[in-house]
């Protein structure tokens, strides 16, 4: 069974990545005009932010600041998803090109919700 240490390093790891993916990626349609530029800002913003609210759960002061910040990733997650289905049904990015990162949110997602789960349910 992985410690807790060992999972916090595996989520910080997973959403520095995700985030390194979505800056080269907003980089890419930040090139493009009208509606691929502003959504590029819009993942931008939620896409970066997750890994920056992971890193800042892990020094929470109290057990109620590390589940406030881990929300907050959780929100950010969920919204960064929803802007790459947005960009792959607007055929601004083909499923193809951005299938990976859409897993990778799904997943963070899912990570996340059960890290909140297990840190309220076991009070650490």
């Amino acid at each position: 069974m992985e410690s807790r240490i060992e999972a916090n390093s595996h989520i910080t790891d997973r959403t520095f990545n995700f985030a390194v993916n979505v800056v080269r990626l907003a980089s890419v349609l930040d090139k493009k005009p009208g509606a691929p530029r502003t959504l590029s800002n819009q993942l931008l913003r939620s896409g970066t932010s997750v890994g920056a609210n992971v890193e800042e759960a892990q020094a929470g002061q109290s057990r109620a600041d590390f589940i406030s910040k881990m929300s907050i990733a959780l929100k950010e997650a969920r919204e960064t998803h929803y802007w790459l289905k947005l960009l792959i049904a607007t055929d601004i990015c083909s499923k193809k090109q951005i299938n990976d990162m859409v897993k990778e949110a799904n997943e963070l997602v899912c990570i996340l919700v059960t890290i909140l789960k297990k840190t309220k349910e076991n009070g650490t």
